[in-house]
């Protein structure tokens, strides 16, 4: 397997008082496990707050784990040492969701898009020159733009210039954190396009976080849904928008807009209130909010995540 995530939890500890006295802890991400295949899009989708891009983090070690373990390629993450640690970092990237925030404005594009490969490579300055030429060039701007800065170009542009930081040290494994959600829809299929093609070209691996349904259907292979920190379901795209099993996937797709004026969708009820993350539910973390909540297993007891057939995952206690 290219990469699996065995029970990964991270807690963000509370502080209060002039003290600094703990208040608890905030589970973004609790006892979470999947896999994700070589050539690949794996999907992570749910509401904002819920863990997805702490999941990221982890997979690429730019945070440390409070429980359970990452395996890249078979070798433990967060076991590796200094030198090797360094060995892997441009095997796995990452594209942050906001461009104008992620490219250092001080910078001219030569200098944001060259830097990871002149700390890695140690290159001439005309063979660097080049390879940046080139690997703009592959996300389809200029090489005169190298010489600007980040204010110079739209936000399309801005965010053609992190993807191309991040394929110049030519990695295995990305993470795309939201990465279309600042643009317009225009641009967003613009890159998402630009995605599909780089994927081919470099035979990369994604993990494609987002809230946006339609760009995950349109993007990924398999698709995992979030709440609360936990995975509630997961199957192929195909599967699971066409069959999803739990109430809460149910209520997201019945939430993705239709262009027909006439068409009738069937309406999901559920509570908006969403509950704390400091003190989250007992039982299934979503039974305050679901309308087939079982009072006496849906409170008391946390349904784990079990395998329906044809790699559907859920976890809920409906369908046991």
């Amino acid at each position: 397997m290219f990469i699996e995530v065995r029970d990964l939890k991270k807690f963000f500890p509370i502080q209060k008082g002039i003290f600094f006295k703990s208040a608890g802890f905030i589970k973004a991400v609790d006892q979470i496990t999947f896999s994700i295949e070589k050539g690949e899009t794996f999907g992570l989708v749910g509401e904002s707050g819920c863990g997805k891009s702490t999941t990221g983090l982890l997979l690429l070690r730019l945070l440390e784990p409070t429980g359970g373990d990452v395996l890249f390629l078979g070798k433990s993450l967060f076991r590796l040492n200094n030198k090797e640690l360094y060995d892997l970092r441009p095997k796995t990237q990452i594209v942050f969701q906001d461009p104008q925030s992620s490219l250092n404005p001080m910078l001219r594009i030569s200098s944001i898009v060259g830097r990871p490969y002149k700390i890695h490579n140690h290159p001439g300055s005309e063979t660097l020159k080049n390879i940046v030429n080139e690997v703009l060039e592959k996300v389809g701007l200029l090489p005169e733009h190298a010489h600007r800065y980040p204010h110079e170009f739209s936000g399309g542009q801005r965010q053609r210039i992190a993807i191309a930081r991040t394929l110049i040290l030519n990695p295995e494994f990305v993470v795309l954190d939201e990465p279309t959600s600042a643009l317009d829809v225009s641009v967003q299929a613009q890159i998402l396009n630009l995605l599909k093609d780089l994927q081919k070209d470099f035979k990369l691996t994604y993990l494609f976080i987002s809230h946006n349904l339609s760009v995950i259907k349109h993007m990924c292979n398999r698709v995992a849904v979030m709440y609360l920190g936990r995975l509630i379901e997961m199957a192929d795209t195909q599967l699971l928008f066409s069959s999803p099993k739990h109430p809460y996937t149910k209520i997201l797709l019945s939430s993705i807009p239709k262009p027909n004026p006439h068409s009738k969708k069937p309406f999901q009820p559920f509570s908006v209130e969403i509950p704390s993350l400091l003190k989250p539910p007992s039982g299934c973390t979503f039974h305050p909010r679901c309308s087939y909540s079982i009072e006496e297993r849906c409170v008391r007891e946390r349904p784990n995540l079990e395998d329906l057939g044809d790699g559907h995952w859920v976890a809920c206690h409906l369908q046991k």
